[in-house]
């Protein structure tokens, strides 16, 4: 992540949470694979103190971006606030992660932002980086079965930014 990514997610962190008062602190980081939204959320999480969701934990599977971006709604953000966990390995969901529904909290993952989710955050931040480096990152990070998957989730990626158009929900867009 570029230093000046950093200080302006930093920067628009501070505005936010002078604004927010006793508000839950609802940050939303969406972007296609390989992105930087680990390494975006998982800092953000730290400065905040906040709870931390990785969408891949919700993901039912391969085809299974949509299901999580609705479930970042009913689920995370809705009552009681939590998730169920997906076992990659068996490909059956698995126990159920309660969240403190009045700590802050960082979703992370490609579906975060969506119209729906975009008016429950109190900041939504969308990143962007050419096609190269995404692979470059998604593939290094997850290896081979990532790259056996690629397209069919790069078109669940399309398909969800065409319907969402989660870029221009976004308060920040960053390109990493």
């Amino acid at each position: 992540m570029p230093e000046q990514a950093g200080h302006d997610v930093v920067r628009c962190l501070d505005e936010v949470a002078a604004r927010e008062g006793a508000d839950r602190l609802v940050v939303l980081v969406d972007g296609r694979s390989g992105t930087g939204k680990t390494t975006l959320g998982n800092a953000v999480a730290d400065r905040l103190g906040a709870q931390l969701v990785h969408l891949d934990d919700l993901y039912p599977g391969w085809d299974g971006l949509r299901a999580a971006a609705e479930a970042v709604v009913t689920d995370v953000l809705g009552g009681p606030s939590g998730y169920r966990r997906w076992d990659w390995t068996t490909s059956a969901p698995t126990d159920w992660v309660p969240l403190d529904p009045d700590a802050p909290i960082v979703i992370e993952g490609c579906g975060a932002l969506s119209r729906a989710s975009a008016a429950l955050a109190s900041l939504r931040v969308w990143l962007e980086a050419d096609d190269d480096t995404r692979w470059q990152r998604a593939i290094g990070r997850d290896g081979e079965v990532f790259a056996r998957e690629w397209e069919r989730w790069a078109a669940q990626e399309a398909a969800f930014i065409a319907a969402e158009h989660p870029a221009g929900l976004a308060d920040l867009v960053l390109r990493t």
